[in-house]
């Protein structure tokens, strides 16, 4: 029987060859809500993923993005599933998507992988370390403020306030850091790899299928990772998460204008 972890990068892998087979071809469209929708690909993708978790973890609970919860209600070990990170990017041949698969064990992330389809990196931790894997060889991640480039999520995932846009209006912010937009999970991901200095986002993402795997993985990699007054992850007010305590408190302070008192 494979590790947790060798089960994490599996599923995320069987879930990219999916996703990198359906690109750039025309596939059906299956909508959400007026701005979102899932795609043939998301749904192909996520069932590979199951099949996967299932065969070797049939105890396991499951929570995907497209199918919902399954396995054991009450079960101890979780694993959360975003068979396509950036559906809105894939659907519009820009690509930057990713998959996402991270395995909770009472409540906490245990394992995590992050397959990037185009380029075939897989990014995966197992709590304790954090790699990538590229061509079947492991390199360790180092993360690294030099780029002073930060992604701010543009996907409104809060009911109020909404963050993003004033971050990138705010000229303070401008005269510091150079500030990029690239709502998947793949810009958490860059930060635990040293391609970006940091990742910003409001909102609540507790058992979240989008963030779980990316943030485990950048603490894992001695990120700094907190809400965004610094306090505790998921506090439910958003995430700052940094490659250095340097740039992380240089943030917290252009950040703490724009928060609700």
């Amino acid at each position: 029987m494979s590790s947790d972890l060798e089960l994490a990068i599996a599923a995320a892998a069987a879930g990219a060859a999916v996703v990198l087979s359906k690109y750039g071809t025309v596939v059906a469209r299956h909508d959400k809500s007026a701005t979102d929708f899932a795609t043939d690909a998301d749904l192909e993708a996520e069932r590979a993923i199951l099949e996967v978790i299932q065969s070797a973890r049939p105890a396991d609970g499951i929570l995907g993005e497209e199918y919902g919860a399954s396995g054991e209600a009450d079960a101890s070990r979780r694993w959360l599933v975003d068979p396509l990170c950036g559906t809105l990017n894939f659907a519009a041949g820009t690509p930057l998507f990713s998959v996402n698969v991270a395995l909770q064990i009472d409540g906490r992330a245990s394992v995590a992988a992050i397959a990037d389809p185009v380029s075939g990196e897989i990014f995966w931790t197992d709590g304790e370390t954090a790699s990538v894997r590229r061509d079947g060889s492991d390199v360790p991640l180092v993360p690294s403020a030099d780029s002073l480039l930060v992604d701010v999520n543009l996907d409104p995932i809060t009911d109020g306030g909404f963050l993003g846009p004033r971050l990138l209006a705010d000229p303070a912010v401008r005269a510091v850091f150079g500030q990029r937009v690239l709502s998947t999970t793949l810009a958490v991901a860059w930060v635990a790899a040293g391609r970006r200095t940091a990742y910003v986002t409001d909102g609540n993402l507790r058992d979240s299928v989008h963030f779980t795997a990316g943030l485990a993985l950048c603490r894992a990699a001695g990120c700094v990772v907190t809400d965004l007054r610094g306090g505790p992850l998921h506090s439910g007010l958003g995430v700052v998460a940094a490659a250095d305590e340097k740039s992380h408190a240089s943030l917290l302070e252009l950040i703490a204008p724009h928060l609700p008192n």
